[in-house]
């Protein structure tokens, strides 16, 4: 048994079936094509932006940039993405959150099509993933990690499975994506009561907090299964998770490594929700 569970196989599984499906979408004349709408040139956006190009690339999936100022009016955001609502050559669109201040989350989530909607931005995706309907767009971290363990065997039925954190990208839509592969989920926040040994009484343990290194050995028991969803920076400048693997992985029977775990298939949740919208858009 392989103690990390490395994202990289994962990643080549999804790129086997989504190539077919791209060459499929060619054949009949549909270049897939996702457009990115940020603003400003945060370093964590970008990092982010250029992963995405580069899985795109690998898959012959087209990937444009709408780069807009830091300081944007939330009028001019909205136009914005009403043009590419309506511009029939894209198929999907991907929001970077989290937006400028003076532009409101509450707002703009209505005002793009959700067909478009590959990161479950809109209150319709929203409410198809909470009513286990498969014909939207679950958020592409959450589905990540179930796509890492359902591609390393893991029977989630019956399972005591204990997640940090509660937000609305990873921690909650997680939580249903969990409960839909009937295991029994605890969500934990930081006003959990004793969240070390409610951590420890997990079977798999799921850290999404975005606190660097806060899964320390006491908070772990031997044989666990641990997913670290975190991407932080250390002291040292370097990319680590919400969990400390150093001091914890000779602890656990599996754990995801970062770099190189969650992350990694991410982009690739994204591709497939993407190459999803092109067919549906095109009625393939």
């Amino acid at each position: 048994m392989e103690k990390l569970l490395k994202g990289n196989a994962v990643v080549a599984a999804i790129k086997e079936e989504l190539l077919a499906e791209v060459a499929n979408l060619k054949s009949h004349g549909i270049a897939p094509l996702m457009v990115i709408v940020r603003c400003g040139a945060k370093a964590d956006d970008i990092a982010y932006e250029n992963s995405a190009k580069k899985r795109f690339g690998d898959l012959g999936i087209g990937l444009n940039v709408v780069e807009l100022p830091q300081n944007v009016e939330q009028g001019d955001f909205i136009r914005e993405l009403r043009k590419l609502n309506e511009d029939k050559e894209v198929h999907g669109v991907l929001v970077f959150r989290p937006l400028p201040k003076q532009i409101d989350e509450n707002v703009i989530k209505y005002h793009l099509d959700p067909i478009k909607d590959v990161d479950c931005l809109t209150p319709i995706n929203i409410a198809k993933l909470f009513a286990g309907d498969s014909g939207g767009y679950p958020p592409c971290t959450p589905e990540a990690v179930i796509e890492l363990l359902d591609f390393y065997g893991f029977d989630l039925t019956g399972k005591k499975v204990t997640l940090i954190g509660r937000s609305m990208v990873v921690g909650k839509p997680l939580a249903i994506l969990l409960l839909q592969r009937h295991a029994t989920v605890t969500i934990c926040h930081t006003r959990t009561k004793d969240l070390a040994q409610t951590v420890r009484d997990a079977d798999i343990v799921i850290a999404a907090a975005g606190s660097a290194k806060m899964i320390g050995s006491d908070f772990i028991s031997s044989g666990q299964i641990v997913i670290d969803v975190g991407i932080n920076v250390d002291q040292d400048g370097k990319l680590c998770g919400d969990v400390d693997f150093d001091a914890v992985v000779e602890k656990v029977a599996q754990i995801t490594p970062v770099p190189g775990g969650i992350g990694t298939v991410t982009t690739s949740c994204l591709a497939k929700h993407l190459v999803d919208a092109a067919k549906n858009l095109s009625k393939i």
